[in-house]
């Protein structure tokens, strides 16, 4: 159950209380003075006693005040003083708990530049598994080609130069310059060398004289 600070201010009440008796008293030391005054006048034996036992009375009773009084004041500066340790303590409290409030927003702020940094890492390999997919696409076709070319193309082509070597007899010469026809035309008696400048002579002229050297015997 909680602990009401306001409690301890309790006595504070009882203190005030005790003062005004106090004054009281006081008051009623003078009526006792004023007492003596006319007993000393009247020379009264019988009232002299009385008034030495109020006296008596009131004096007892201003020392039992003043001591509960004292008391109170004590209790009060306790009191007092247990309340600023509870309103230290709840300061200190309420540090602690800012400190941690503060140390839980930097966290959270890592924590969102960490996931900001793994999103952009995460948008850049996707990019980069968009880029593989598309070139993993690319050397499938290309697969595809190649495919063709071994099965289709280059078996196509093989029997096409043998076919055109065996009618025409020619062996060419792969290494010469791009412009220049070289090569040698084996016939039936003879090897006929073949030299052109294709940037001197025609196609039509080539063309001619390379079928001139092909025999028309099956």
């Amino acid at each position: 159950m909680a602990h009401d600070p306001a409690a301890d201010f309790i006595p504070t009440l009882s203190c005030v209380s005790e003062m005004a008796s106090l004054d009281e008293g006081l008051q009623a030391l003078e009526e006792v003075h004023g007492a003596l005054v006319n007993i000393i006048s009247s020379d009264s034996a019988e009232m002299l006693r009385k008034a030495v036992d109020k006296q008596r009375l009131i004096w007892e009773h201003f020392h039992q005040t003043e001591k509960t009084a004292s008391q109170l004041v004590s209790e009060l500066m306790q009191a007092e003083e247990r309340v600023a340790q509870k309103v230290l303590d709840a300061q200190q409290e309420k540090n602690r708990g800012l400190g941690e409030l503060e140390r839980l927003e930097k966290e959270l702020w890592g924590a969102a530049s960490h996931n900001d940094k793994l999103g952009a890492e995460v948008d850049f390999l996707q990019k980069e598994l968009e880029a593989l997919k598309e070139t993993e696409k690319e050397m499938q076709h290309l697969q595809e080609e190649i495919d063709e070319d071994t099965t289709v193309v280059i078996p196509s082509a093989v029997y096409k130069a043998q076919l055109y070597h065996n009618v025409t007899k020619i062996k060419w010469d792969h290494g010469a310059e791009p412009h220049i026809l070289r090569g040698v035309h084996y016939g039936a008696d003879i090897a006929t060398p073949i030299n052109f400048d294709t940037t001197q002579q025609s196609e039509t002229f080539v063309s001619n004289y390379l079928w001139s050297l092909v025999s028309t015997e099956w």
